[in-house]
This record gives structure tokens, sequence and C-alpha cells, in this order.
């Protein structure tokens, strides 16, 4: 399994398809646990809703004879998605600086601009990555 692999997680969340799969009652998994019926049932339902504490979701997981595998996958490799935010960053700067320029009949040509735009990005990762983050580009 790599790093691109997709899981879809059941509506009813992956406790209860993995608790009804092992033919295992809601009282067997409660027992397990040391909670009760009831309390399997609320744990599948936060689940189910979004709103389990992981620390609770390891217990479950482990009693089930499961792995847990938590994750934040980006969806760009982080080096596009710093050249995505660092050319955000320069087109706003230099957007800026332009309508300044055009009062002033000194506007740049698009294909200048553009070129500007690549040259900011590129200093504006050479010189401090966390800066990017600190505008709302």
């Amino acid at each position: 399994m790599g790093p691109k692999a997709v899981f879809t997680r059941p509506s009813f969340g992956w406790i209860r398809a993995i608790r009804n799969s092992l033919g295992m009652t809601a009282s067997q998994l409660g027992t397990r646990i040391g909670v009760s019926r009831q309390g399997v049932l609320n744990i599948e339902d936060s689940e189910a809703r979004g709103a389990i504490m992981l620390k609770t979701l390891q217990r479950v997981a482990a009693s089930l004879d499961c792995t847990l595998y938590y994750a934040i996958v980006p969806n760009t490799s982080l080096e596009q998605a710093v050249q995505v935010r660092a050319r955000a960053v320069a087109t706003e700067q230099i957007d800026r600086a332009d309508q300044t320029m055009r009062l002033e009949d000194q506007a740049l040509p698009p294909e200048d601009r553009q070129v500007q735009i690549a040259d900011l990005a590129d200093e504006l990762i050479r010189r401090d990555t966390r800066s990017l983050w600190r505008r709302t580009a």
C-alpha cells in the first residue's frame, strides 16, 4: 500500500464494517475494549460522524486485531505546493505594483509581467518559504 492508496470509509464507519465482517456483536466488541454494548454503538456513531478520538480508534483497532494507519497525504508534491504558493504571493505583489504603474501609464507588457512573477516566485522560495504562508494570497 503506497502513499497514494485511496480508501473510502463506509458511511457507517470502519469499526462497524470490520466488526460485522468478523461476525462480532457490539456486546462482544464491548467486552474486548471494556465498554458496554451501547458504548460500542456510541463509538461507531462517533466514527461515522468523523468525531471519534484517535486514541479510541487506536484502542478499537487493536481489539479487532487491526492496524490503524493515520496519515495526512498531500494532494500534490510538497515542492509543487510551495511553488504554487510562491507564484500566488508573487502574483499578488506584482499586481499591486503593476496597478500603481498603470496609473502612471507605465504598465508592464503581459510577457514581462509573467517573467517578473516567475522570477519573484523563485526569489521568495530561495529567501524563506516560511514567509509564503504569512500572506493571504
